[in-house]
């Protein structure tokens, strides 16, 4: 069971609470909260530490993170998951939730892409949500490559000023299969 729209651990408690107190402490379910807004992306650590997992909504993430609509059509090159801001926040959540605990997923356009997926996964995302046509080719992708090179291929991919190096360091990793 998911929340979205998180913005502070005390609305993630609340959130775990309420669905605790339907589904009992013992349960088998799993509470989450998606990371959609730049103060959750800060607060991941202590988010983190009151639910099971956190997912990162790329598409609302990056409209909030740039202030820029993603319906807007001249804005659009804002929503390219390959930046470095997106990068970086995704890396936040990452390191946060593995100090609080919990497991991290992502959804949104970026998952579906095969070379994103890579660095996530270097990032350290356990899960990642898209449409069913797009899994095949983030399957073979992932099939294709170490965690280690995930792992390198991210490291380097966070020292990238652009959304363009950022892109090459994925692209780099899937060529050298």
């Amino acid at each position: 069971v998911m929340a979205p729209m998180v913005s502070t651990p005390e609305e993630a408690a609340w959130f775990v609470e309420r669905v605790r107190a339907v589904t009992g402490p013992n349960t088998a379910i799993e509470v989450g909260v998606m990371v959609e807004v730049p103060s959750a992306v800060l607060l991941a650590a202590e988010i983190a530490a009151v639910v099971d997992f956190v997912s990162v909504g790329t598409n609302d993430l990056a409209q909030y993170l740039y202030a820029a609509d993603r319906q807007e059509g001249a804005l659009a090159s804002l929503q390219d998951p390959y930046s470095p801001a997106m990068l970086r926040a995704l890396d936040a959540v990452c390191r946060g939730a593995q100090k609080g605990g919990a497991w991290v997923g992502v959804c949104g356009e970026a998952a579906s892409e095969p070379g994103w997926g890579l660095l996530a996964v270097g990032l350290g995302v356990a899960e990642l949500s898209m449409s069913g046509r797009s899994i095949p080719a983030v399957r073979a992708a992932l099939a294709a490559v170490t965690l280690a090179e995930c792992r390198a291929a991210a490291e380097q991919a966070l020292g990238a000023g652009t959304a363009a190096e950022v892109r090459a360091a994925a692209t780099a990793l899937t060529a050298a299969r």
